[in-house]
């Protein structure tokens, strides 16, 4: 089979010829892959950003054929399958899990394996092309969204730090799943122009924002935007960090809004993901998928590094 390999951090991904893998248990498959979305935590992989040892195949919005359930969108934090986050479906949070793509092969391949059967979401009427996001891109801002709606009652304002790729489907959960009044703070004006455009009521660069917000959900995760997040979440609210980028903000009393609660949000549960891809079929979320063969694999990454990519990069084997 073909595959996207990486074999070297900070080097060019690599197209080669590979054999396909096969069921190494009862409960194991091999499928074959449709369609795998591009996500900037691929890039964080290929960067070294969380250790993973090499080669690996990259992708984990993966599409896929199953010969039972037919088209499915494979859940990819592979946990245990025993710990209670587990037992809870929050494979994601899994001290032992092994993500596909990050830690184990991924979609970036013509086949995939997947370890169980229970990562296997059948995806109905939905094109594959525009599944794929949902497996990371969708999934993990829903999460952060029903963390926030605790907080979030008709009156209130909630924030968005940061309208790339999550950030605008964070947008459209907030606006479907909430009675808050949705703000976006971003420093490029042609994603502030997309957030109104996906139902913001304002967008404005971080540093003009005022606030106070009772929840603000930081898709960026930097230095700055922990700052922000900071600054502009009321007493007694709540600041999600989504983002990857490693900041850090000092915290203690005095340091934060007086009660204000402080949270991190990983990817989505293996039952928020079932939820994601009904609410998909359902509502019908907005987002532009731009398709590309795998040999195309490296100006994906590209095109994300560089902020030139013109909306969900997914690759189709």
């Amino acid at each position: 089979m073909r595959a996207v390999v990486l074999r070297a951090f900070d080097a060019p991904l690599e197209l080669e010829e590979r054999d396909a893998p096969t069921p190494r248990d009862g409960d194991e498959s091999v499928l074959r892959v449709l369609a795998c979305g591009v996500c900037h935590s691929d890039l964080h992989v290929a960067e070294n950003f969380f250790g993973t040892e090499l080669p690996l195949v990259l992708g984990h919005e993966i599409v896929a054929e199953d010969e039972q359930l037919g088209r499915v969108l494979v859940y990819a934090p592979w946990g245990c399958g025993e710990c209670r986050f587990c037992r809870a479906t929050e494979e994601m949070i899994c001290p032992d899990a092994r993500e596909a793509g990050l830690f184990q092969d991924g979609g970036y391949a013509e086949y995939v394996r997947v370890p169980a059967r229970r990562y296997l979401y059948p995806i109905g009427e939905l094109d594959p092309l525009q599944a794929a996001p949902l497996g990371c891109g969708g999934l993990t801002p829903y999460r952060s969204v029903k963390h926030a709606r605790g907080w979030l009652r008709s009156g209130s304002h909630a924030l968005v730090l940061g309208a790339g790729g999550l950030g605008q489907f964070g947008i459209q959960f907030l606006r479907l799943l909430t009675d808050a009044t949705v703000h976006v703070g971003d420093p490029s004006a042609q994603k502030r122009e997309r957030a109104l455009e996906l139902g913001a009521e304002e967008a404005a660069p971080p540093e003009e924002l005022e606030g106070p917000y009772a929840a603000v959900l930081d898709f960026v995760g930097s230095d700055d935007s922990l700052a922000h997040a900071a600054r502009l979440v009321d007493r007694q609210g709540i600041a999600i960090v989504v983002g990857l980028f490693g900041g850090r903000i000092p915290f203690g009393l005095g340091a934060v809004p007086h009660e204000a609660q402080f949270m991190s949000s990983i990817w989505g549960s293996r039952d928020e993901l079932g939820e994601l891809i009904e609410f998909a079929q359902r509502e019908g979320l907005e987002y532009t998928i731009d398709p590309m063969p795998l040999e195309r694999a490296q100006e994906a990454h590209d095109l994300i590094r560089s902020g030139r990519a013109r909306g969900r990069i997914v690759l189709t084997p």
